[in-house]
Order: structure tokens, then sequence, then C-alpha cells
């Protein structure tokens, strides 16, 4: 989506920028597992919304973050930037967030690049200054912060060591439900055969090699979830068991990070998965339920907006 030239065509309320966000051209950047979405403000409005692939080097080479990085500042524009705010997955240390700032800097030079996590952008983004956010989407992690301005975080490991929720987790899980079926003997069911199709493969034995294939990777067998969402919308029990299992893993981890913050909430759900698959919303909000937290938000705009919250605060 492009609104370069009208910026009217965004949402109303994109338009009025928070008082103490600074002029001049500020840039947004959402970094996923599957793609990079930025956004151009000037003087707080939005004037330029973009996307393009993955510039996170957790799921790409760096050379292919570096020609991703040029498609989008392409497309929404470099030059005389003030300020560049990113926020991506994978952003562990001080050396992450300094080798990302590094792949920016080339496009906006003579800006202030600052790199977070990026959980970060989605507790702004759901209006919260304080609060848990959890990101399910290709990944999946926890970051909470409380009024002291204490930090805690779960989950986020990638993933080989975790990512419980996510969709590349539901996309591994349906592989497996179609292996564990076959070695019992039993026929394909509805998932397993929408997981072939998908594959191009003619029997379930054939997902094995696939699967460790190193022409597939994390972004194919996220995209894969796509089918225990159908399936489960058809009432295939299996898949409905997955979402519900998903929903659960992604409720510990909100809750791990309220318990090391000692506060009740909000907890604000975003991602890919969070924000459109309405039976992980539901799993997610029970067993929070469960837990006694009940202010569950579902994030309601692109997470790339929290960043006029973010400087709004740091102003």
């Amino acid at each position: 989506m492009t609104n370069t030239e009208n910026p009217s065509a965004l949402p109303a309320n994109l338009l009025t920028p928070p008082v103490s966000v600074p002029r001049g051209v500020i840039i947004g950047l959402d970094i996923g597992g599957t793609k990079t979405h930025g956004i151009r403000f000037e003087d707080g409005i939005p004037v330029a919304d973009e996307s393009a692939g993955s510039s996170n080097v957790q799921n790409v080479t760096r050379e292919e973050a570096a020609r991703n990085l040029a498609t989008l500042f392409a497309l929404i524009g470099g030059g005389v930037v003030s300020h560049v705010y990113a926020g991506s997955g994978g952003i562990d240390t001080e050396e992450d967030a300094a080798a990302l700032a590094a792949l920016i800097e080339p496009h906006v030079p003579g800006a202030r690049i600052t790199v977070v996590h990026d959980s970060r952008l989605l507790l702004a983004a759901g209006h919260a200054s304080t609060g848990v956010a959890v990101i399910a989407g290709t990944g999946s992690a926890a970051w909470g912060r409380n009024a002291d301005g204490g930090e805690a975080r779960a989950g986020g490991w990638g993933y080989l060591l975790g990512d419980e929720g996510s969709g590349y987790w539901l996309g591994r899980e349906a592989v497996r439900h179609s292996l564990q079926r076959m070695n019992q003997g039993l026929p394909v069911d509805q998932l397993t055969a929408a997981l072939l199709q998908s594959c191009g493969v003619d029997h379930p034995n054939r997902l094995i090699a696939q699967f460790h294939s190193p022409d597939t990777g994390r972004r194919f067998w996220a995209q894969q979830a796509r089918h225990v969402v159908e399936a489960a919308a058809a009432g295939h029990a299996a898949s409905c068991e997955l979402l519900e299992q998903a929903g659960g893993d992604l409720a510990r981890l909100a809750l791990q990070v309220l318990q090391q913050l000692g506060i009740p909430g909000p907890v604000i759900l975003g991602g890919g998965l969070g924000m459109n698959v309405a039976p992980l919303q539901g799993a997610f909000r029970r067993h929070l339920a469960d837990g006694g937290v009940t202010d569950v938000r579902v994030l309601d705009q692109e997470p790339v907006f929290g960043v006029l919250q973010l400087l709004a605060e740091q102003a």
C-alpha cells in the first residue's frame, strides 16, 4: 500500500501526531520473520506505508537483508531523516542492535538510529506504556515493562530453541501430526492432505526429507500454519487442539513476564497469527483468565505505528 501522495487515505486516528513527537522526518521499521514494514512520518504524519522482504538476519543472510532494506528505502524514501526507529526480532544484545543499525545507516546518513526488540513496538502500538506484549507471528516472544521501568522477557529464543505458539511451531506440528498418523497406519486426513498438496508431495513420508532440506526454511514452514487454521475452521479436531495449545503456550509466556514484573496487565497480543486467528485468541484469553488476568487486548493497528508513542515517551 502506498500513501505517499494521499496521506488522508490512512486511518483518521493515525493522522494526528502526539504533541511531543519531534518534527521532521521519522522512519519506523517493524522487521519480522517474513517482511519488513516501514512507515515514513513527516512532522508526525504518516505519508508512506510500504513493505519489503525480511531484513532480520536470523531469517535471511546479511546480503538478502541489505537488499530488502534497499528495496524498502527506495519505496519510502531516505534522504534527510532525523530518526529511524526499528523494532526487530532477534535483538538480544547491543551487538545485535548495532549490526542492524549498520545495515540501515547507508540509507539515512546522519540520522539517529534506534534498534529495539520488536515486542516493544507492539506494546506501544497497543496504547500502553506498561504491560506485556506477546508476539505470535513467524516466531513468538513476550516482553513487558512496569511503572518503575523494570523490564522482563520470556521466549523469543528462535525456532530451534522455542517459538511455541508461533507460525513455525504450527507448521512443524502439522508435519509431526501427519507423520504420526503415517506411523500408526492411519489414512491421510484433512490437515495432512492440505499439507501434502501445499508441499507438492504425494506421501507423508516425503515430508521428512523436505522438512530437513535447505530449500525450505523457517518462513516456508511458518506459512504452512494456514492449513492448521483452515482445518480447525472446518472442525478438524487435531487442528483445533493445536490452536488451543498454541494459545496456552503464548499465555504462559505472558504470565511469566507479568509475574516477574509484579503487574496485573494489560496483555496485548499481536503478530500475524495473534491479530487474525480467532480460535487462538480465544484460547489465549481463556488461559490468561485461568491465571487471573482479565485485561487482554488484541492489537488493532500494525506495530510500526507504536514508534510515535515510543518517541513521545522519550521526549
